[in-house]
């Protein structure tokens, strides 16, 4: 993200500095809470946690989350807004022609968070994954 270089030479400016510095910055942990912020997409980087589509013949996302999760209403919300912010955090790769998805070349900055997530999903509450 961007890179803010400020000098402050009193101290009443440096906490507006400090404010300025931290807003223009997002940190990869705070791109990958906003990732998982949604149930449709933690499912699907879950899904994608546990085997990557690419190396089989789903070529459906919608495969990838609970069964009875796919009607439209789902399938709209995937392909025009959750398919799109995962593609552009690079979490994952999704050709639209195909319908193919794959991990993304910043999947290692949230396979962590993933695992620990389906590591622990027994303790945690209802509906969150």
């Amino acid at each position: 993200m961007g890179h803010v270089t400020m000098v402050c030479h009193a101290p009443f400016f440096l906490y507006r500095c400090i404010i300025l510095i931290v807003k223009s910055e997002q940190s990869n942990f705070d791109v990958a809470l906003s990732a998982l912020a949604d149930p449709y997409r933690r499912q699907l980087l879950i899904a994608l946690l546990e085997h990557n589509p690419q190396d089989d013949d789903d070529h459906d996302p919608l495969n990838l989350l609970a069964e009875d999760e796919e009607d439209e209403l789902v399938q709209s919300a995937l392909v025009h807004n959750h398919l799109p912010k995962l593609e552009e955090m690079g979490y994952i790769e999704w050709n639209r022609t195909t319908d193919k998805i794959s991990k993304g070349p910043n999947w290692d900055a949230i396979a962590p968070l993933l695992a620990l997530i389906d590591d622990h999903r027994d303790e945690l509450p209802e509906g969150w994954l």
